[in-house]
């Protein structure tokens, strides 16, 4: 899709929402269930929407959470439930309609002391730091944040007791069971005035910030940070790590500097996207350039999405490292410089990260797990112990504690963030330096990632596709070595297409949310392979898709 001229610029006035509209749609808008747009949908993150659109409003989170009660109750999931908000102008209201809910329905609710932001990883901390040793009693979360999205969005997800983000099977009954409350008028749902809940005996006030922050030692070497005196700049990019961030460097020492402090629900600050909207991607070269801009200033630099998720690293060398980059250096040194981590401890990867981290995996001698797209799937493994680590192409991972035990299993971005100053710290080089070194020896890569149109239609056939429907037994001249609908690690569908050869791979799946079909290519020979990589991989899904039609039609 074509780059918009305001990308990388500073956002304009016309392109800030207005906070009071969004939050009176909030209230007022009805939205219909007989409607796809308007019903509860949980993608790879949860229910997102916008309330203007009357995708997320009032009764979206009211129903949502009713359905999370009745799950708990149905699973004998009793202990604490713990909830943390983001920065986006909807995460306030949907929060007072959560807890009016959880209220009514005697759910115990942790919520911050200090009525902060509470990022993603620091609720999955939570969670598992409670149920440690647990068997009975377990603990559970929600998250209101759309992530990185747009300032006009809102975003709810439930993070069971396993901490990470809810299997399939489980958003799919709350899904459902929060449509029927919808259609229902909310017949069913219970819930009391915001002021009683607050006050409620069962909502108790929580120091996130300080259980977070005081155990990070336990996960990245803080003390190599601050004896090294590495400068560092941190960007939150208005997200709910702003005051986390200073707690940090305040409480280790370290030389740190956070170069915006602001909360501000349009997001006035932000570099415009690729696309023209205002999004808090922080691997997005567009979203970063004003912190790409002062690389100079620091010895690395790194920035946090909305919720604090996704991590973005800015090193003095290489400016703004694309994500997979980022994935490849922290493997390849985590795996050599964690000395109690397990010898058969493994990586996990999705499908659609890049092919040098399976270089870098072979050199280790360690197992590679890969997975289909959402960080749901690495959970099982980071919570006993068998995945090192986790990553994904979108900027999203997490690893294991020092001592090889489970630390969050949903994404962090703080700590991917950190083991870049680490990085620096204990081996005098950046990460885009030790990038550079991988390349030297396992050869240059050329990923890219591009969006299509596509229908629903088509999404739905895409998502379905089989091996069968490729004809072809080449890809950009090369024999095709594998065609794969199916991920390696784990067997689970990856709800669309893979396919391989001895320098290159293309992916094609559809989006969750949007109705366009996502294309991710690399190519370890040059641009020019890459390019024709791209261009057989549009040919292939439209003659598979065009066989899966007449395939129905022959039904």
């Amino acid at each position: 899709m074509p780059i918009s001229p305001l990308a990388g610029k500073p956002a304009d006035q016309s392109l800030l929402i207005n906070v009071p509209r969004l939050l009176t749609a909030y209230y007022t808008g009805e939205p219909d269930p007989s409607v796809p747009a308007q019903r509860v949908v949980f993608g790879t993150s949860g229910h997102r929407g916008s309330s203007l659109d009357n995708a997320f409003n009032e009764a979206h989170i009211l129903a949502i959470t009713q359905a999370i009660c009745l799950y708990r109750k149905q699973q004998s999931i009793d202990g604490p439930l713990y909830i943390g908000i983001d920065t986006h102008a909807l995460s306030e209201p949907a929060f007072a309609s959560a807890l009016e809910v959880l209220a009514a329905n005697g759910v115990d609710v942790m919520v911050d002391a200090n009525n902060g932001y509470t990022p993603t990883p620091v609720i999955s901390h939570a969670i598992l730091t409670y149920n440690r040793g647990r068997k009975r009693g377990l603990a559970d979360g929600i998250v209101i944040t759309p992530s990185h999205n747009p300032p006009r969005f809102g975003g709810f997800k439930y993070d069971p007791p396993t901490g990470g983000p809810a299997d399939t099977h489980v958003t799919e009954w709350i899904e459902q069971r929060a449509n029927d409350f919808i259609a229902d008028g909310l017949h069913g749902v219970a819930r009391v005035p915001f002021e009683r809940a607050r006050r409620a005996s069962t909502v108790h006030p929580y120091k996130y910030l300080d259980s977070y922050v005081g155990d990070l030692p336990s996960v990245v070497d803080l003390q190599a940070i601050r004896d090294s005196k590495v400068h560092i700049g941190v960007d939150p990019l208005g997200g709910a790590s702003v005051a986390y961030w200073d707690a940090i460097g305040d409480r280790y020492g370290l030389d740190l500097e956070v170069v915006n402090h602001a909360i501000d629900p349009t997001f006035r600050f932000m570099t415009v996207d690729w696309d023209g909207q205002i999004r808090m991607d922080p691997s997005s070269e567009y979203a970063m350039a004003s912190m790409v801009g002062l690389k100079e200033r620091f010895d690395v630099a790194f920035a946090s999405d909305t919720d604090a998720d996704r991590h973005g690293i800015v090193s003095r060398s290489h400016g703004l490292l694309p994500p997979n980059h980022y994935l490849s250096v922290a493997i390849s040194y985590l795996f050599a410089n964690r000395p109690e981590w397990s010898k058969t401890v493994a990586v996990g990867k999705t499908v659609v990260s890049s092919s040098m981290i399976d270089r870098v995996v072979n050199k280790l001698g360690r197992r590679l797990v890969e997975v289909p797209v959402g960080f749901k799937w690495f959970v099982e493994g980071l919570i006993d112990g068998s995945l090192g680590f986790g990553g994904e192409e979108s900027s999203g991972a997490t690893f294991l504690r020092r001592d090889g035990t489970v630390w969050t299993t949903d994404k962090d971005g703080l700590v991917p963030n950190l083991l870049a100053a680490e990085i620096t710290a204990r081996t005098g080089k950046d990460p885009g330096e030790h990038y550079q070194d991988l390349a030297a020896e396992f050869g240059t890569p050329y990923y890219t990632r591009i969006d299509a149109p596509a229908t629903p239609e088509q999404k739905t056939k895409l998502k379905n596709l089989s091996p069968e429907m490729v004809v072809t037994s080449k890809l950009a001249g090369e024999p095709i070595t594998a065609k794969l609908t199916a991920a390696p690690g784990d067997g689970a569908p990856i709800g669309g297409l893979k396919v391989v050869t001895g320098n290159g791979w293309f992916a094609a799946r559809p989006s969750g949310t949007e109705n366009i079909y996502k294309i991710y290519a690399e190519s370890f020979k040059d641009q020019g392979h890459l390019d024709a990589i791209v261009n057989e991989a549009h040919e292939i899904v439209n003659d598979a898709l065009k066989s899966s039609q007449a395939r129905r039609a022959n039904e």
